[in-house]
């Protein structure tokens, strides 16, 4: 057994480097903004894991409610995204923009009952923040 974990260490080892450049745009910006975003990144993981809870026990009302209140369009007053803005590249704003008009959509398709639906939606919420995390960093 020590012997397979030594050679699954090593495999491992030559097969992901452990450091890999990080070929992401750095988007620039005061460290208040970066905190400030940060813990609006962080909320947005807590809301979608709210919402899945609330799905996984068929109360869509709720996923449409944490969707739309922290989420969605509704949310950008609360986010500061008009101050946040001003430092992001323009795509990056626009991936941001979709992943607020994704959640809407996805409050009202819960709201209305269609689970299917509400789940391809969903989706759409978790591929914006994957585009924009796979493509930006402020760090």
């Amino acid at each position: 057994m020590k012997i397979f974990r030594v050679i699954l260490a090593a495999t491992a080892f030559f097969l992901y480097p452990a450091v890999q450049a990080d070929d992401r745009q750095m988007v620039k910006m005061p460290e208040m903004m970066q905190e400030h975003m940060m813990n609006n990144m962080r909320d947005h993981v807590m809301a979608v894991h709210e919402i899945l809870t609330a799905l996984s026990e068929d109360r869509l009302d709720q996923a449409a409610l944490v969707a739309e209140e922290r989420l969605g369009m509704s949310s950008l007053d609360n986010h500061g995204a008009s101050h946040m803005a001003n430092f992001m590249p323009q795509q990056m704003g626009e991936i941001g923009t979709s992943m607020h008009k994704a959640a809407s959509r996805f409050a009202r398709t819960a709201e209305e009952g269609d689970h299917l639906t509400a789940y391809d939606q969903l989706n759409q919420i978790t591929a914006a923040c994957v585009a924009c995390h796979a493509g930006y960093r402020i760090r």
